[in-house]
C-alpha cells in the first residue's frame, strides 16, 4: 500500500504516557486481536513483580476487568518511571503503531509467550554488558495502518538511535511466517528483519533470534554471531 498520510516517530517519554495508553486502549487491538488486553509490560518485570504486581492484583480486583486493570496500573507506573522504552508512531496527534525497544539487559523475557503464564527471568550470557545490544521485543501497529511500511519505520529508527547511542548490535526474535502462530507473533515477522540487514543467529523451533551488527569495532564472539 502507498503510504498517504505524513507519519511520525517520537520516542516514548513519560509525557507521552497518555498517548501511549490511548493506543493500546482504543486502536492496538481493535481488530479483536488474541493479544487484547496488553499494555507491553511484561517483558520487563521480574517473575516475582510480575506475580505481585499483576496475577495478584488481577485476582484481587477480580471481574472480567480485573486482568486489564492490573496489567494497565503496572504499566502505567513503568511508563512513568521510564522502564518501557521504545517508539510510537503517528499520524498527526493521533498514536497508531508502537515498537517496544531498550537495552538487552533491561528485559527479563524475549519473544513469544502466554502473558498470563510469562517464562522465568533470563539474561543471556552473550549480551556482557548494558550498551552492548539493543532489543526489540514488539511491534503493534493500528489495524488500519497495516501494511503501509511503518514497522519498517520504526524498525530504521530503532536501529538509527542504537548506533547513534554507541550500541554495537540490535537484536530481535521474529517467528516464521508459516507456523500457525507466526502470522499473530508480536515481534514482527521474519521478513522484515531480513530485509533490513538482519542475520539469523538462533532458530530453535518456529523461533529466531536475529541480530544486525552496528559498529566493527565491538564485536560478539564470531562463533556466537554466526550461531555456532
Amino acid at each position: 500500500m502507498k503510504m498517504e498520510k505524513k507519519i511520525v516517530i517520537r520516542p516514548l517519554t513519560p509525557e507521552l504516557a497518555e498517548d501511549y495508553f490511548d493506543f493500546f486502549d482504543h486502536r492496538a487491538f481493535s481488530d479483536g486481536s488474541p493479544f487484547f488486553p496488553c499494555y507491553c509490560n511484561a517483558f520487563n518485570m521480574p517473575t516475582e513483580q510480575f506475580h505481585k504486581e499483576v496475577l495478584e492484583k488481577a485476582k484481587e480486583y477480580g471481574g472480567a476487568d480485573g486482568w486489564q486493570r492490573a496489567l494497565r496500573e503496572s504499566a502505567y507506573r513503568m511508563v512513568l518511571n521510564g522502564e518501557i522504552r521504545g517508539y510510537l508512531a503517528y499520524d498527526g496527534d493521533l498514536a497508531i503503531g508502537w515498537c517496544n525497544a531498550n537495552d538487552r539487559m533491561k528485559y527479563y523475557r524475549v519473544g513469544v509467550f502466554d502473558l498470563s503464564n510469562a517464562p522465568a527471568d533470563s539474561v543471556p550470557d552473550y549480551c556482557p554488558r548494558e550498551g552492548y545490544i539493543k532489543a526489540i521485543v514488539c511491534f503493534e501497529i493500528a489495524p488500519e495502518y497495516r501494511g503501509m511500511g511503518i514497522a519498517r519505520m520504526l524498525l530504521e529508527r530503532v536501529c538509527a538511535d542504537a548506533e547513534q547511542d554507541g550500541y554495537s548490535y540490535v537484536e530481535a526474535y521474529p517467528e516464521e511466517e508459516d507456523d500457525p502462530k507466526g502470522s499473530l507473533a508480536f515481534t514482527g515477522p521474519l521478513k522484515l528483519f531480513r530485509n533490513a540487514g538482519f542475520v539469523e543467529t538462533e532458530h530453535t523451533g518456529s523461533s529466531y533470534i536475529v541480530r544486525k551488527k552496528l559498529a566493527l569495532d565491538q564485536m560478539i564472539d564470531d562463533r556466537t554471531v554466526n550461531g555456532g
